[in-house]
């Protein structure tokens, strides 16, 4: 059982994308989009040159260019896993403090797209307006001479292409963020407007921000996915990557410098992203924090062990068909009742082995943007918050940092400390985790949504998460 090569010369692809950040999902999702589509013959000018803008990224780096840049991606279909050597990256650039190699490589006039994938804190973002931050450190240290961040890099070769009157090349970000077409157009613009307004305006009025939608769930590389790898021949490999077989991307055609024919190995594109975007960031990353921190709570490891609980499957089904599903807006071609059930289905893939601790990580970044959303929908329309206003309780009760049986829970959010120091004060006053504004902005003063989380979190600590779930569940 070996894993399978690509099905075209390497030697003959030329690069036209810089993509940014080489983590797991990017090489289980577009270096496999492009990957397909080399092996048809097809968009052999459009091979990835990888990049890093962080010290980490060096020893990724190195792992994937001792293999001749070459990833294993294993898809964990539960009628049987395969495995294949994917080849869309031929060089991955040097990780250099000034980001120099990276700037020299985005100016080239071949590469047309510069792509990323730098998670969805990695975008400077204000929590408290949903903008841009001006004022974030590392935003500030960049400033006066755009080249040390990610954006700041694209600022920099964006300025060398104009200089040197070459079109600008189109930025596409692959990150799960709404709008993330607009969020990195907002970064990257308000970058270069800090230190040079008439670079900003001309990129404003010159560069292509396509909004796009990805969706592939894919865990975090630990023993057991090396052990796969080792099953597949793969033994030397220290960075194989395992996903589901399901995956989606869905983008704005914006692309003036061109763009490879990725619809013929099905990416959608449509000018109705947004209807895309929110179904799948409402209903799947939704549907992953409701059953996160219950599971974490109760100690169950597994995503697909937390899915074949009843107490934790049902209260998913409540609060997804009660409170999240009535405000998704339709989506074309999509019957969102299927699309909830294929999710169910993903979550409960037993070969994933996705993790609760993953689900659980970084909630201060994902609760405004997959939860809160919902929460005011739900509020505006007059219809119940008590599942998603136990969601956030659960969160809370989480970050207080121990299960329901005692057992510790490890640090997992940027912010823990100051989180576990909210949390540990709101076990007496529930108020306190509502004061923080960059998460739920003016919820507190809501009263419905204030009593419904007040209630929750109070019974957490008095009943304990199962029997919680179960009063919810039989409410």
């Amino acid at each position: 059982m070996y894993a399978r090569l690509p099905h075209y010369d390497r030697t003959s692809l030329t690069p036209g994308i810089v993509h940014i950040g080489l983590g797991n999902f990017h090489r289980a999702h577009m270096a496999v989009y492009l990957d397909d589509l080399f092996a048809l013959g097809l968009g052999h000018d459009w091979a990835i040159l990888g990049a890093g803008v962080r010290a980490p990224d060096a020893a990724m780096r190195k792992a994937l260019k001792d293999q001749d840049c070459l990833s294993t991606v294993i898809e964990l279909d539960p009628s049987g896993k395969t495995a294949r050597r994917i080849g869309a990256m031929i060089d991955f650039l040097p990780v250099q403090d000034d980001n120099a190699a990276l700037i020299g490589a985005m100016t080239r006039p071949e590469i047309r797209i510069v792509s990323l994938t730098v998670t969805e804190g990695g975008y400077f973002i204000n929590p408290a307006t949903g903008t841009f931050d001006p004022a974030d450190p590392a935003i500030v240290a960049d400033a006066p001479n755009p080249h040390r961040t990610a954006f700041g890099a694209i600022v920099a070769a964006l300025k060398a292409r104009r200089a040197m009157e070459i079109p600008p090349f189109t930025v596409m970000s692959c990150d799960n963020l709404p709008g993330n077409g607009h969020v990195t157009r907002a970064a990257v613009c308000g970058l270069a407007r800090l230190s040079d307004s008439a670079l900003a305006d001309w990129i404003e009025a010159n560069v292509a921000f396509p909004n796009g939608m990805v969706d592939r769930i894919t865990p975090a590389t630990g023993p057991r996915e090396r052990a796969l790898a080792a099953q597949f021949g793969q033994a030397d490999d220290p960075v194989p990557v395992t996903c589901e077989p399901f995956r989606q991307w869905v983008v704005e055609d914006n692309f003036p410098q061109g763009r490879p024919p990725l619809e013929k190995v099905g990416v959608t594109f449509t000018p109705h992203v947004h209807a895309f975007e929110m179904m799948k960031i409402r209903i799947l990353n939704g549907g992953h924090a409701t059953i996160a921190y219950p599971g974490g709570l109760m100690d169950i490891e597994y995503v697909h062990e937390a899915m074949a609980n009843p107490l934790i499957r049902g209260f998913l089904d409540r609060v997804e068909r009660e409170e999240i599903i009535p405000y998704v807006p339709p989506v074309p071609e999509t019957d969102i009742s299927a699309y909830y059930g294929l999710i169910v289905q993903r979550f409960s893939n037993p070969e994933v082995a996705d993790t609760e601790r993953r689900l659980c990580l970084d909630g201060s970044n994902r609760q405004p943007k997959f939860i809160v959303p919902s929460i005011r929908d739900a509020l505006a329309a007059g219809g119940s918050v008590a599942g998603l206003a136990l969601v956030s309780a659960l969160w809370c009760r989480y970050c207080y940092g121990e299960t329901d049986s005692g057992a510790p829970i490890a640090p997992n959010d940027p912010n823990w400390d100051a989180l576990q120091a909210l949390a540990r004060q709101a076990k007496a006053d529930p108020m306190v985790w509502l004061s923080q504004r960059t998460i739920y902005g003016d919820l507190a003063d809501d009263p419905r949504f204030a009593s419904a989380f007040t209630d929750a979190l109070t019974r957490l600590w008095r009943d304990g998460t199962a029997r919680v779930l179960s009063a919810y569940i039989a409410g």
